[in-house]
């Protein structure tokens, strides 16, 4: 959400969109030829990243303000003492609630449609809903814009109106019991639920049929309800809720935010959030009392100058969320082809079963490998900056500045996907369940799968991956002279970072290229 931070490959063909699990719904019918060949481009991506690291380590500031970046409150009063009559129009109740009830119709008539609809991927609204308007669409909104999915989440707003309905027949009780979330699970349990929608996407052969995605989001109701019961509505979204990790991730490079101005009211938050940072906590904003509010706007990728330290598991979703997606795209190459072959005698046992248990066995050792090249270049980063000992703080400080990267990849890998895909909803909407409804009058809209092309694709990936490069190098550089404090110490612990980024530049619009350019461009 996948939550991979963030991408564009097209489809082969109107005939052939969502005929397969996502995963293999990228392909292109037509290829780009280079103009030269690939290694100059990759070598060319390789050298901007560099020579960014040298104007950031010459110019950039590495002290930000006790708040860590400037914002401006949206909400706040104007000269004339009023608030901006259109923003105050954006939090008023009334809104926020119709924005829950249409989020709760939209997930409920998905659902429906999933179970009771034509089974048709291409004929039911549930395919095109879940993998490319939720999915896809709303990561680059979450990035993009905000963490809107924390308004939106129709699994909050359904428990929020169960526990209600609950007080209401039971006085003095509630739904939630009212012991704290134990420290010790951390995000693990958002880790394992997202590692499990992502094989769903990636490996699952019955990934796009509308009853067995139905089938799932009605287990993941269930899952999430059993959460916020057993630990609370707030602590179980903030911990244990995938989406609302994985979502909140990809919103820290947002331009918008919101906080409260009072930090007692952070005194007693079921998600524990800190009163020092408590940034984007949904549960004090909705405390605090409308005056008491900021809806902040901030520079993109401010957000992820947060002075938290990210626990392990933390860490370990966003290198999940890193690999997971580029896992996704390797599985598009010629390598992973023959890999396929080469391993398929040994899995052959399995008869139809092998490819999806060789897509399985990748998946699981893709994050590893992830994890264990991170941890290997934070240690590398400590011995640089001569405090060896102190690795883990590094790991910790850091991986923050990968989102970028996340978010480019997504941006590279699905940007096609979602502007050819996303076009179904157009006559989705007017015949959601396959049923021969016209109900807008947009039932025989045919999908044009022309509106962009290989070379498009291609030069958005080159950009969105070199950009999300140079961030990246920009938020670690910043991040080291906080954590360091002295300029040198923290250049000399950012060359092995940059190593790090100038090869994933590299590697991943390699992935990128193969099912898009043509061989006579490779040289």
């Amino acid at each position: 959400m996948r939550p991979r931070l963030l991408s564009a490959l097209l489809l082969s063909g109107g005939a052939l969109l969502l005929s397969a699990s996502p995963a293999y719904a990228h392909g292109f019918g037509q290829r780009y030829d280079l103009p030269v060949p690939l290694w100059l481009y990759l070598t060319g991506a390789g050298a901007a990243v560099a020579l960014s690291f040298l104007v950031i380590a010459l110019f950039a500031q590495g002290r930000p303000s006790a708040r860590g970046y400037p914002t401006y409150n949206l909400l706040r009063p104007s000269a004339e003492g009023l608030r901006l009559r259109p923003l105050r129009l954006f939090v008023h109740p009334l809104l926020l609630g119709l924005a829950h009830l249409a989020a709760v119709l939209l997930f409920l008539l998905t659902v429906a449609a999933g179970l009771l609809g034509d089974q048709d991927p291409l004929e039911n609204l549930a395919p095109t809903m879940v993998w490319v308007v939720w999915w896809v669409g709303l990561a680059y909104v979450s990035a993009l814009v905000g963490n809107v999915w924390a308004l939106l989440n129709p699994w909050n707003t359904l428990f929020s109106w169960a526990d209600a309905l609950y007080r209401r027949l039971n006085p003095g009780d509630q739904l939630s019991s009212q012991r704290p979330y134990p420290e010790r699970l951390g995000y693990w349990p958002a880790v394992v639920l997202f590692g499990l929608f992502a094989w769903v996407e990636i490996v699952f052969p019955r990934s796009a049929e509308p009853r067995s995605l139905a089938t799932l989001a009605a287990l993941y109701t269930f899952v999430t309800f059993a959460g916020m019961v057993a630990y609370g509505k707030h602590a179980w979204l903030k911990h244990g809720e995938a989406f609302s990790v994985v979502f909140g991730l990809l919103a820290r490079f947002a331009p918008t935010e919101v906080r409260v101005k009072d930090p007692g009211i952070c005194d007693g938050c079921s998600a524990g959030c800190d009163p020092e940072a408590c940034v984007n906590c949904y549960e004090c904003w909705g405390k605090a009392t409308p005056t008491g509010r900021e809806l902040n706007l901030r520079p993109f990728g401010a957000g992820l100058l947060s002075r938290e330290a990210a626990s392990p598991s933390l860490l370990t979703m966003v290198l999940l969320t890193l690999s997971t997606v580029t896992f996704d795209g390797f599985t598009s190459t010629p390598l992973w082809a023959d890999l396929l072959g080469t391993l398929f005698p040994a899995f052959a046992f399995l008869g139809i079963q092998a490819a999806p248990a060789i897509r399985t066995v990748g998946l699981l050792l893709f994050p590893l490998l992830f994890l264990a090249v991170y941890l290997s270049f934070s240690v590398a980063m400590a011995v640089a900056s001569r405090r060896g000992e102190a690795w883990p703080v590094f790991a910790r400080a850091f991986v923050f500045s990968l989102i970028p990267i996340a978010l480019a990849y997504h941006l590279a890998h699905f940007l096609g996907f979602l502007l050819i895909q996303g076009q179904l909803v157009i006559p989705l909407a007017s015949d959601p369940f396959g049923w021969g409804w016209d109900l807008l009058g947009t039932a025989s809209y045919s999908v044009n799968i022309a509106i962009v092309n290989a070379r498009f694709a291609w030069f958005t990936a080159v950009i969105a991956i070199v950009l999300g490069h140079i961030t990246a190098v920009y938020v670690a550089h910043v991040v080291a002279m906080r954590t360091l404090g002295e300029r040198r110490a923290a250049q000399r612990s950012q060359y092995p970072m940059l190593a790090l980024m100038v090869g994933y530049t590299m590697v991943s619009l390699w992935i990128i290229a193969q099912p898009i350019v043509s061989e006579a461009g490779r040289g």
